[in-house]
């Protein structure tokens, strides 16, 4: 894995000096510089756990047979779109989110002299997708197809963005609201399917695969992103943020977070009340209050179980599927985040 991971970050490199060169636009030292740093600061830092699937999914299709140079460098730069995708998105989000800290540093907004400018290295950002698609893919049958599936992840997740903003404007704020289902589609949209089901799409199309024959494939991987984010929620709340690398705000934020979905359905009305007066409020007395609801409600016991009903659940749809090699792919992404603690 390690290793993996060395030939995944020297692809990284590769494909930055092929954008710096981008012959479409003609650089100066100064802009080259700002991009780099832009690019350093923003792209690699993560797990990148979903850059690296791509790899992994592709050789778990291929059943074992050993891949190619030439395999590994496509199926890399395609794990790097999805990191700069990734990379796009948290850019952007951070900003609307106000938020101070990512991967245990400073915001790109935060970071002195960025500002706002960070709103245009966003966009740059997702520009950068299909040039490396167009460098790497465009004699490739499948090329179009590619294309296509960036474009259509991308428009799902700024839809689930935005029902996520939405539902958090300010002087709206209604707790009542707040469902499973909406923390659903939320979740479905904003995250499941650029966090789960791309990477796997990108080996499935690299592999030649027709994705319109794997609906079932992507509604696993769909229900693996869903309960990914609930222990995202339980995390933001319970987790440690040295281990995190962040300082959870779900709670300040009034985010339509699982735990506080849970906590309405299974309090009483005096709870309820307390909740209502204290989600969402930005000072320490209230955020430890609904803390201590949630205590007291058992919230963390709800999640493990929850926890372990979900994996038996997607355990015995991953062993339905027909295909060895699909149910290694879906086998080994829940094996990374079953009882995960970052």
């Amino acid at each position: 894995m390690a290793d993996l991971k060395s030939t995944f970050l020297n692809v990284y490199s590769v494909l930055k000096a092929e954008l710096l060169q981008d012959p479409a636009f003609e650089y100066t030292d100064v802009s080259r510089q700002w991009i780099e740093r832009m690019l350093d600061y923003n792209v690699p830092g993560g797990k990148l756990n979903r850059g690296l699937s791509v790899i992994d999914s592709y050789r778990l299709l291929k059943e074992g047979k050993e891949l190619t140079e030439d395999e590994i460098f496509l199926a890399s730069v395609l794990g790097w779109c999805i990191e700069w995708l990734q990379a796009y998105f948290l850019v952007l989000d951070d900003i609307m989110d106000n938020s101070v800290t990512r991967r245990g540093q400073p915001c790109w907004f935060r970071v002195p002299k960025v500002g706002m400018i960070a709103v245009n290295d966003g966009v740059l950002l997702r520009n950068h997708i299909p040039r490396m698609l167009k460098n790497h893919f465009k004699g490739k049958p499948y090329y179009v197809n590619l294309l296509d599936l960036f474009n259509e992840v991308e428009f799902q997740t700024a839809s689930g963005q935005m029902i996520d903003l939405i539902t958090t404007i300010e002087g709206e704020k209604d707790l009542s609201k707040y469902a499973l289902s909406l923390h659903r589609r939320i979740v479905q949209y904003k995250t499941a399917y650029y966090s789960f089901y791309l990477p796997v799409a990108c080996a499935l199309v690299m592999s030649g695969e027709d994705l319109e024959n794997h609906t079932v494939v992507k509604d696993t991987l769909v229900q693996m992103g869903i309960y990914f984010q609930v222990q995202d929620d339980y995390l933001d709340c319970f987790g440690d943020p040295e281990t995190i690398g962040k300082v959870g705000t779900d709670i300040e934020d009034f985010k339509c977070s699982w735990l506080v979905v849970k906590a309405l359905e299974l309090c009483n009305e005096e709870q309820k009340k307390l909740l209502h007066e204290a989600y969402g409020k930005p000072d320490p007395e209230n955020v430890a209050k609904v803390k201590a609801l949630y205590k007291e409600l058992n919230i963390e016991g709800v999640f493990a179980e929850y926890e372990s009903q979900s994996y038996a659940e997607l355990n015995a749809t991953i062993e339905a599927h027909p295909s060895k090699s699909i149910q290694a792919v879906l086998k080994s992404f829940l094996g990374k985040i079953y009882k995960r603690q970052k």
